[in-house]
């Protein structure tokens, strides 16, 4: 029996959204809700993305020979959940479905039915 040992997750599962993706907010603080941003980054074993311009906290930097230090402002991750991607063709908030295309599964908009790159 095996105590105090930190399980780790067997898989990551498919995310709906990837780097590169336009997304908008739809839960969270008011100012960063209903503007359709890009993602910088993600994080599929946390199901956390980076957005620009979101979420932003302050972040103090430790001085060094090259770098003054300070405090700078740095965009802090979101969680999936609260996250829509935006539909190529309308430019509206959809929901994202997959489907089979020949061998490979693609990401495709459930509004309009566009796939999405």
């Amino acid at each position: 029996m095996q105590k105090n040992k930190k399980q780790g997750k067997r898989f990551s599962p498919k995310l709906k959204i990837k780097k590169g993706d336009r997304v908008v907010v739809i839960a969270g603080a008011y100012k960063d809700r209903e503007r359709v941003r890009e993602v910088l980054e993600v994080f599929p074993e946390k199901q956390r993305v980076i957005i620009e311009d979101t979420n932003m906290v302050k972040k103090h930097i430790r001085p060094t020979q090259d770098n003054p230090g300070g405090i700078s402002e740095v965009p802090a991750p979101v969680h999936i959940s609260n996250l829509m991607l935006v539909d190529p063709k309308s430019g509206e908030p959809t929901r994202v479905g997959r489907k089979k295309e020949g061998e490979e599964s693609v990401r495709y908009s459930k509004k309009s039915g566009e796939i999405i790159k």
